[in-house]
């Protein structure tokens, strides 16, 4: 059963992709509506409408918010068992199949802040080692979050989270007690974001690692996912997926090879002729849908009934098509009419049998941004019959605006020209000010050497007040570990008296209940702490206590006693003596009270 569509949900999904340019709709709209609201609770905001006025008016909050949803988990080598298979399973395989001189291309898919990509380099060196990584292997690395990028291509991580063994020989320590991955594993690792749902796949691969990521997606944006790993993948290419994925309803696209570490391989499907003795298929029919596939302009071809037939990978992510828009009437799509109607260019091409183009034609995307496309009609004909129409997307937005950028210049070319008698007198005057600016900029740098050395002496006087406040760290240590001490005594004391004994700050919240007061009133000291006391709700009439209690914090008395009858935990009434003492402080001020509560009679 589908979960219930909540509209001011979806409008504010919406709203961040046209924003922000971050598409989150084929995200699992559980997962998403939670993350969305553990930010939302951050903020104090509770209906999704008002979250997005906040975002209107708080642009910045939109980084809280992705860095909220994007969820980095990550580690090096993690589920190390899977890593050993790897190595002797799969790239083993991959390194055999290939000539020499042939490259080896990984794809780390959702790689996070790195830790994963440079797992995969630190295997990839210890299976091939340093030089022939260098010369034949790329790994590229990609997210879709920017943050998690940037520590990704710094390479810098806490030591705590490199395992011994590998700190000396892949990384070297820095300053500030972090460790940065060589330069000789860096330099293998490309970095660049991508979103997985709407941007066209790496392509030629020969492994995809992939782990953890796909789950956070629903089954539709998984199957398109799915789908751009069997094209990007080499015939015998391999897919690594982590422990919370599986692959049982694909196994068209991909066979398990060892399913407890979820590790994969390509599948040759019915109709792709890939792998196929060149004399059993068409060579040229395969070239043009490669290249109509890989092409870098977006191109849809339209049978001449009037049916969506073809798609290239530029055309589905640009305009969001997916495999269940081909084979649609193309004047459903909102492609027909937008950025430009073309259902009437397509019938004036087909009657005038030539084709027709609309150039720097002005398309919206949302976030503000502006786009211009030059888009052309082409009518296919063989002989005298209509085939069908290609529609080609060229984006000429660059160009566009390095036309509108030449224009300008020429305008100010001509106001320069103009502007030129007058600049030549000013030079001279500039070259006395240049010889005057060389004198001040000889005092300057005598002044920053000046400043370097003072730094200097800053950066040693650091030092000693880093050793300074690691002493303080080890005094504030024993203190601690010494008033835990005191702590547990004074635990011990409140426990071994014969009394139930209660003690309230000045706002009158319990700071301490001990366990025969949970006895007599049937409440633990964790459903206490820190509540009003005489919110609780037991046996005690609390009220007739508030002023002996309130005379004792202000001084107006030094102890209290009274009896009064309660009813115990276990609804049994009985006579309760309460007696009132104040807690001291240092400076002899009263913090608090210390109620001891006892029968003043044996219970019925």
């Amino acid at each position: 059963m589908a979960p219930e569509v909540d509209p001011a949900f979806e409008h504010l999904v919406d709203y961040v992709r046209d924003n922000r340019g971050f598409d989150f709709t084929g995200y699992k709209r559980a997962s998403l509506m939670r993350r969305f609201r553990k930010r939302m609770q951050e903020v104090g905001i509770e209906e999704f409408s008002d979250y997005q006025d906040y975002l209107q008016v708080h642009p910045d909050e939109f980084t809280s918010l992705f860095n909220t949803i994007l969820i980095n988990v990550t580690s090096f080598f993690r589920d190390d068992g899977s890593w050993d298979f790897l190595r002797e399973h799969v790239l083993a395989k991959v390194v055999e199949g290939k000539r020499a001189g042939d490259p080896i291309r990984i794809w780390c898919a959702g790689c996070a802040s790195g830790e994963e990509a440079y797992t995969l380099a630190i295997v990839v060196v210890a299976t091939l080692g340093v030089p022939e990584m260098h010369k034949n292997v790329k790994i590229y690395a990609t997210d879709v979050d920017e943050e998690a990028l940037a520590v990704a291509r710094s390479g810098l991580y806490p030591a705590k989270a490199v395992a011994p063994e590998l700190q000396e020989k892949y990384f070297e320590p820095r300053d500030d007690g972090r460790l940065v991955v060589k330069q000789e594993l860096r330099r293998t690792v490309i970095f660049g974001r991508h979103d997985l749902v709407s941007d066209a796949p790496i392509s030629r691969v020969d492994l995809i690692s992939c782990r953890n990521t796909l789950m956070y997606f629903n089954a539709e944006a998984q199957s398109r996912i799915y789908r751009n790993f069997h094209f990007a993948l080499h015939p015998h290419g391999y897919l690594f997926l982590g422990k919370s994925e599986m692959l049982l309803t694909r196994t068209d696209m991909f066979s398990p090879i060892d399913l407890k570490r979820r590790v994969f391989e390509r599948v040759t499907r019915a109709g792709e002729h890939r792998d196929v003795p060149p004399r059993l298929i068409n060579v040229q029919e395969l070239l043009r849908r490669a290249v109509f596939e890989s092409a870098t302009i977006a191109q849809v071809v339209v049978d001449a009934d009037g049916v969506l037939v073809e798609a290239n990978s530029r055309a589905r992510a640009q305009f969001r098509l997916d495999e269940r828009d081909i084979g649609r009437p193309f004047q459903d799509l909102e492609l027909s009419y937008r950025p430009l109607e073309l259902r009437s260019r397509m019938d004036r091409a087909a009657s005038e049998r030539h084709s027709n183009i609309e150039t720097a034609v002005s398309w919206a995307t949302g976030a503000d941004q502006e786009r211009f496309l030059d888009i052309e009609v082409i009518p296919v004909f063989e002989d005298d019959t209509l085939l069908g129409t290609s529609i080609t997307f060229v984006d000429v937005s660059h160009a566009f605006a390095m036309q509108n950028e030449l224009e300008r210049s020429r305008r100010e070319l001509e106001t320069a020209y103009e502007e030129l008698q007058s600049t030549v007198e000013e030079l001279e005057t500039t070259n006395e000010e240049l010889q005057s600016t060389n004198e001040e900029l000889e005092t300057t740098n005598e002044e920053l050497q000046s400043t370097n050395e003072e730094l200097e002496t800053m950066n040693e006087e650091l030092q000693s007040t880093n050793e300074e406040l690691q002493t303080i760290n080890t005094e504030l240590t024993d203190r601690t570990g010494e008033l835990n001490e005191t702590n547990a005594f004074l635990e011990s004391i409140l426990e071994s008296m014969q009394a139930g004994v209660i003690v309230l700050d000045r706002e009158l919240a319990v700071e301490s209940w001990n366990r025969l007061a949970e006895d007599m009133w049937g409440l633990r000291e964790d459903e206490t702490r820190r509540r009003n006391f005489f919110g609780l709700d037991i046996g005690l009439p609390v009220d007739q206590l508030r002023k002996p209690i309130r005379d004792i914090l202000d001084g107006a008395a030094e102890t209290a006693e009274i009896i009064v009858d309660a009813v115990n935990r276990r609804g049994k009434p009985f006579t309760c003596k309460v007696a009132a003492t104040p807690l001291t402080g240092n400076d002899g001020d009263r913090p608090g009270v210390i109620l001891l509560m006892e029968a003043a009679e044996s219970q019925a």
